[in-house]
């Protein structure tokens, strides 16, 4: 097997895993703004849990993206067009959730927030779901012919695996940001996500579930099926701690759940890259998908100079801002806009 594709594909999954456990908390604490938050403060404190670091967190995605691109170019090229409709999708949602993101706090009337608070929820919805869609189906396959081609409509990726692996992100969203504000809030909202974290995760976890048993059942490996039972335990292991209280073990073990389960989903695909529903021959693998061994090789000296550093900048960044966020914390709204402007914005009809 070659060695630089190797290693360049497990780059790639620690990329995405990287992003899923960072970005994941994040997309869910938008969901929760509509299915958890109570009133404006809720929705205040739960955005001042991830506001120094959301958009830091969303930089793993464009990693990835372009890890790909340089790293197998053709299985950029097949996924990204055989995907344009949904990954389009995904683009918009994270412009919109950016924007409300910025424009919530500038206008104090209960309209202005309302609007920007379901462009937070369905933008961190509709990306969550459009990444899962996407990366089952790099996982479970599309129709793709002899020169890498997607074979059939615009909406020929639709497919119950595309919704399976939508729901399991979404799902493992939603329950990573309970996790995450039980150890990052205090007062009622840190109890009240421990309790839903506690019922809701024998559901939230069942459509992951689903998608790696599937995959397993394709492709798996004894080594891979063990990586499933580990990432069970350790699923087990984040609804104990919760409910005694221990967050912070709660949230490692969630990491640790979607290190196992990640490893268990691409070390099962390996060497396949992007399968084809129509002809195995018609696979892209690490092998006839990758770039040169120069590209590859430059590549690598690039990635370990600067990741390092990124990473080193990201874990500050997170030890600055590791306290605790309460209802205490935040100060009287106020408005950024003109009393005129704000009206104009605010009118309904």
């Amino acid at each position: 097997m070659e060695l630089l594709p190797t290693i360049w594909f497990i780059a790639i999954a620690v990329l995405w895993t990287g992003y899923l456990f960072l970005e994941g908390f994040d997309l869910g604490v938008g969901m929760l703004m509509k299915l958890f938050a109570r009133n404006n403060t809720e929705r205040r404190v739960l955005l001042n849990t991830v506001g120094p670091v959301w958009d830091g967190n969303e930089v793993w995605l464009l990693t990835a993206a372009g890890a790909t691109f340089a790293a197998f170019p053709l299985w950029y090229a097949s996924l990204f067009s055989a995907l344009y409709l949904p990954l389009l999708v995904v683009l918009l949602a994270l412009i919109f959730r950016a924007v409300a993101f910025e424009y919530r706090g500038k206008v104090d009337t209960d309209s202005w927030r309302w609007r920007w608070d379901w462009a937070i929820a369905l933008g961190s919805f509709f990306a969550a779901f459009g990444v899962g869609a996407a990366l089952a189906l790099t996982t479970t396959g599309l129709p793709l012919n002899a020169n890498g081609d997607r074979v059939g409509g615009p909406m020929a990726w639709f497919s119950g695996y595309a919704i399976v692996g939508g729901l399991a992100v979404v799902g493992f969203a939603l329950l990573h940001a309970l996790a995450f504000l039980a150890l990052k809030t205090d007062g009622d909202i840190r109890h009240r996500a421990r309790q839903w974290f506690v019922r809701l995760l024998p559901v939230l976890l069942l459509p992951i579930a689903a998608w790696a048993v599937s995959v397993q059942v394709l492709d798996g490996k004894a080594w891979t099926w063990a990586a499933v039972l580990l990432a069970v335990a350790a699923a087990c292991a984040a609804w104990l701690f919760a409910r005694r209280g221990a967050e912070g073990k709660s949230f490692a073990a969630m990491g640790l759940f979607l290190v196992l389960g990640t490893t268990s989903i691409f070390g099962a695909v390996f060497p396949v890259v992007l399968p084809s529903t129509l002809d195995s021959a018609f696979d892209l693998t690490i092998s006839n998908a990758s770039s040169s061994d120069y590209t590859l090789g430059l590549m690598s000296i690039v990635a370990a100079v600067g990741l390092p550093l990124v990473i080193a900048y990201q874990a500050w960044t997170y030890w600055v801002f590791r306290r605790r966020v309460s209802a205490d914390h935040i100060p009287a709204a106020h408005s950024f806009l003109p009393a005129i402007a704000a009206r104009a914005f605010t009118t309904k009809g």
